[in-house]
């Protein structure tokens, strides 16, 4: 059996990729449309655009290659991204359908930082600088989208606290002081 190189996985990691954006296309309209928050579901469409974007990037690389872009499918990748419609499916109209929206949003980004992370390193390893700036474009993408969860997520954990302090406030009475004297 001969030994493979990092080109060859390069390859096989780059139909990795692929596949992933492409199942992303299929989920990000239907985790839009489930989210509660309408700035979640705006992030979530500015994400499918910026998606589709990234797959031309990704045929790009893999032309650079002399090949046709390719998919590989690979289970993890499947679950990470059907989490999200499996979430907007079993919370509707749950207050924690957009904590749980963001939580498989984040999931499924970190894993793409570290997939275009390691793609951009190797292409640059591999002398394809090219491939490595499309690629860099596309990690720094997932690395914005990243933070932009973030801080929803934390918007949305601030707002849930304020609502439940302000509703406890609501029906516990005052403390009573006794009144210096």
């Amino acid at each position: 059996m001969a030994a493979k190189s990092l080109d060859t996985l390069f390859h096989e990691i780059l139909k990795d990729a692929y596949y992933t954006e492409r199942k992303l296309l299929r989920a990000l309209p239907k985790m839009a449309k489930g989210a509660n928050c309408s700035a979640l579901a705006a992030l979530f469409e500015r994400r499918r655009a910026q998606t589709e974007e990234q797959v031309r990037r990704l045929a790009q690389v893999f032309a650079r290659l002399g090949k046709l872009p390719q998919e590989r499918t690979w289970p993890v990748i499947d679950g990470m991204i059907d989490e999200g419609p499996e979430i907007v499916e079993h919370y509707k109209m749950s207050p924690a359908l957009d904590a749980g929206l963001i939580a498989a949003a984040q999931t499924v980004a970190h894993y793409e930082i570290t997939r275009y992370g390691t793609l951009k390193r190797w292409a640059t390893m591999l002398g394809m600088s090219e491939a490595a700036q499309l690629l860099d474009e596309t990690l720094q993408e997932e690395l914005q989208a990243g933070a932009e969860l973030s801080a929803l997520a934390d918007r949305a954990l601030i707002a849930e606290l304020r609502s439940k302090t302000l509703a406890f406030e609501a029906v516990t009475p005052p403390a009573r002081y006794p009144e210096a004297a």
